[in-house]
C-alpha cells in the first residue's frame, strides 16, 4: 500500500471555532473550506486536521451523523514544551491541564478548543524513569 496523504477528522457543533483556535494558537493554515467543513495543515505535520460540522449531510456512514467530540485527544510533539505553555498562556489560552512530567519522560500539558476537542502538547524528556 502506498499512502500518498493522511487526515484526522473531527466532528463538531462549530468547526469554524475549532479551526480558528488552531489556527490562531498553533499555526495551521486553511487548505479548504465549505459550508459545515474545514481542513487545516501545518508545514511540520504530514497530515490535515479537519473540522466537520455535527450532521453534516454528506458524512458516511450515516451513524457518524450525530456524534461530536468526545474522549478525543489530539497531541503534538513539540521541541520545548516550557515556552509553549508560556506562550499559551500568554495568549490567553486556558490551560486544562497544568504541565506535569510522566514518569516514563513524557512531559505535557493540555488545552481544550471552543467544541471540546482536547489537544496536548508533549515533548519526551528522556528515557523512562530517567528525569529530563
Amino acid at each position: 500500500m502506498q499512502i500518498t496523504g493522511a487526515a484526522i477528522s473531527i466532528n463538531v457543533a462549530d468547526p469554524a471555532a475549532s479551526a480558528a483556535f488552531v489556527t490562531r494558537h498553533f499555526g495551521f493554515t486553511e487548505v479548504m473550506s465549505a459550508d459545515g467543513f474545514v481542513s487545516l495543515a501545518h508545514k511540520d505535520l504530514g497530515f490535515n486536521l479537519v473540522y466537520l460540522r455535527t450532521g453534516l449531510a454528506s458524512l458516511q456512514p450515516e451513524s457518524l451523523k450525530q456524534q461530536s467530540v468526545a474522549g478525543l485527544l489530539v497531541a503534538f510533539e513539540v521541541a520545548d514544551i516550557a515556552a509553549e505553555y508560556d506562550r499559551l498562556r500568554n495568549d490567553g489560552v486556558e490551560i486544562t491541564t497544568e504541565l506535569q512530567t510522566e514518569p516514563w519522560g513524557e512531559r505535557f500539558f493540555q488545552v481544550t478548543d471552543p467544541n471540546g476537542v482536547i489537544l496536548q502538547l508533549v515533548q519526551w524528556m528522556g528515557k523512562p524513569g530517567e528525569q529530563g
